[in-house]
């Protein structure tokens, strides 16, 4: 019989540090663990929410009036240059463990917090990759038959921030196969200095990436990392044909060129730089990322991603896609 909690807060499991109370709480630490979860939610007649490290989500200020069960299964297994990964690891330990390995394609995901399952369901990018890219399969345990299976990369139906499991909650990531690339011939062709070079080539990117993100967001602050998606060329095709705007924002031809438009520019252009409401706030390094000033509400942070809606919207006639998850 699992041992499932009442009451608890849901501010201490997301990087918000927002949000109420979870009627009933679990931590699930085997595939076991999950199944017994959501057979009690089912007997019950309560919803149930799959939760990571909680690092791209907002929780309402009431709670939520169900069960939330945290996955912390965890392990990484080496096979060539293949990862099997368990969905509660961390993402940071993928991207060590690919260096210790000479593997190269992860460095990108260095200095993201978050579990390696949350950052698939959200098909989680940065600088041109995405966790798809590297992904073989996963297999899922389906609420609805209660049963394990093995999807297809293509079964997931990856795009930009997006994948079958934000429309098909009865689908939970309980592992992924990764299948990367190596900047080496195989190991038992590489001598010392070959692995060397690998692990330098290797290091210098992520040092690179690392870099770029202390100096262009908020790490001082709570906060659940971009709060939209960067809207594609498809969002924006009109742009390179409003002669005025492009006039205000010569920017925006070479964004239209790049096939992207940070959605930080948008926002930043439409004033909101450094709003504040309540004790949330657009961030004055990072316009993408609302941060938590201390004691934040979910209020406060909603009302300020819809006046960067409307705002964006009313300027550039362009919709931002919200990319926090709220609940």
């Amino acid at each position: 019989m699992i041992k499932i909690k009442k009451n608890i807060s849901l501010k201490n499991y997301t990087s918000f540090k927002i949000g109420g109370p979870a009627k009933y709480f679990f931590i699930a630490q085997s595939t076991e663990d999950i199944i017994e979860a959501i057979k009690f939610a089912k007997k019950e007649g309560i919803p149930f929410f799959i939760l990571g490290e909680g690092t791209n989500l907002l929780v309402n200020d009431k709670g939520f009036n169900g069960i939330v069960i945290k996955i912390s299964t965890s392990g990484l297994k080496v096979d060539n240059f293949k990862i099997i990964a368990q969905a509660g690891s961390q993402l940071k330990d993928l991207v060590k463990l690919t260096e210790k390995e000479f593997l190269t394609g992860m460095e990108w995901a260095t200095g993201i917090p978050g579990t390696i399952g949350g950052a698939v369901y959200g098909n989680a990018g940065a600088f041109g990759f995405s966790m798809s890219d590297f992904i073989q399969s996963i297999q899922v345990f389906d609420s609805e038959t209660l049963k394990v299976k093995n999807l297809s990369k293509k079964d997931c139906r990856f795009s930009n921030k997006e994948s079958i499991f934000k429309h098909k909650t009865n689908l939970i990531i309980l592992s992924i196969v990764f299948n990367f690339s190596s900047l080496n011939a195989p190991k038992k062709k590489q001598g010392i200095k070959e692995k060397q070079l690998a692990k330098t080539k290797i290091k210098n990117k992520i040092k690179e990436y690392l870099s770029y993100r202390k100096r262009t967001q908020p790490f001082k602050f709570s906060s659940a990392g971009c709060a939209f998606k960067n809207p594609s060329k498809q969002s924006f095709g009109w742009v390179s044909k409003n002669t005025k705007l492009i006039e205000e924002f010569p920017e925006l031809r070479e964004f239209n060129k790049r096939g992207i438009i940070p959605a930080a520019f948008l926002i930043e252009k439409s004033g909101l730089k450094g709003k504040k409401i309540g004790n949330a706030k657009i961030s004055e390094e990072h316009s993408n990322f609302i941060i938590n000033l201390g004691n934040a509400k979910a209020k406060d942070v909603i009302a300020l991603i819809k006046l960067a809606e409307a705002k964006v919207k009313d300027k550039f006639k362009i919709t931002l896609e919200e990319e926090i998850i709220s609940i």
